[in-house]
């Protein structure tokens, strides 16, 4: 797979500097035909570099200094999943506030593959929304491809259950959470 990024000199030169010299493509593709195959070839030494990468990159300690925790109170909330039954854990992040705010559930990008909510590229998502006077509700779901918060690396629709029961958890439990119903 071609690497577009490597001389494309409108993408910022310290971005071409990390990921120029990485095929993109071994991050999360594979060219197996069965999930025996793809998770195989995770353990090839260009999924392992390209797997490196999107960790630095996710965990950059830049995005606590961009977006602070001050003001903020966060937390991890654990339940067990329906219809699962595995333990499904969620960031909370809300303003340092008794006010009962309304909530905005999260769902971490990596397309059910790849990453957590824990990652600091997606808890700087959080505070920048839980900043605008909102509550956030981020669910660490299983991924199919590599672990998050969870252990359990499980293909579709387990990491699709883990999001619908975190959404059934956040409502259920509003009370506790302190967030208004009427306005999430």
């Amino acid at each position: 797979m071609e690497n577009k990024i490597k001389n494309n000199l409108k993408i910022d030169k310290r971005i071409r500097a990390i990921f120029g010299e990485v095929e993109l493509g071994s991050v999360t593709s594979s060219p197996a035909s069965t999930r025996e195959g793809i998770m195989a070839d995770q353990d090839s030494e260009q999924a392992k570099q390209g797997r490196a990468i999107l960790e630095m990159v996710n965990n950059s300690p830049h995005y606590k200094e961009t977006v602070p925790e001050t003001g903020l109170i966060t937390t991890t909330k654990e339940f067990t999943s329906d219809p699962d039954g595995n333990t499904i854990k969620i960031q909370y992040i809300r303003p340092e506030t008794e006010e009962k705010l309304p909530c905005v559930y999260y769902i971490h990008g990596g397309g059910m593959m790849v990453s957590s909510c824990f990652d600091e590229l997606y808890s700087a998502w959080g505070r920048c929304i839980a900043r605008q006077g909102v509550a956030v509700a981020m669910v660490d779901f299983r991924n199919a491809m590599w672990a998050s918060s969870a252990p359990e690396v499980e293909p579709f629709p387990a990491g699709l259950n883990d999001c619908v029961s975190g959404l059934k958890w956040v409502h259920a439990n509003a009370k506790e959470l302190n967030i208004d119903n009427e306005k999430s």
